[in-house]
């Protein structure tokens, strides 16, 4: 007989070690951004941030570190400036992709 595990008691799934090429961070992105979920994209773009240091990064993007972890928490919705300046500090651009039928 095979022990059952509860959904809750598996420990939270962290990202950040695993982002440590652009291959894998562009990789991330590419995924997060076809669940078309701003919240979702926020958190991803949180987990590149602390991947890389929080406060570099916020400071690269001209932000404070405080209001970079409150725009990037996984059920905020940060402005589109905000986004576009992250992105830039972490080095990655967001493209705009036709959809096929």
């Amino acid at each position: 007989m095979s022990k059952r595990i509860k959904v809750d008691d598996l420990p939270e799934f962290d990202a950040t070690p695993y982002l440590e090429s652009e291959a894998a961070v562009a990789a991330y992105l590419t995924d997060i951004l076809e669940a078309n979920d701003g919240a979702l994209l926020a958190a991803a773009l949180g987990d590149i941030a602390r991947a890389r240091g929080m406060t570099e990064i916020a400071k690269s993007a001209g932000i404070t570190r405080e209001a970079l972890y409150k725009a990037l928490r996984p059920d905020s919705a940060p402005r589109f400036d905000t986004v576009s300046r992250v992105c830039e500090a972490l080095g990655v651009r967001l493209v705009a992709q036709a959809i096929h039928a």
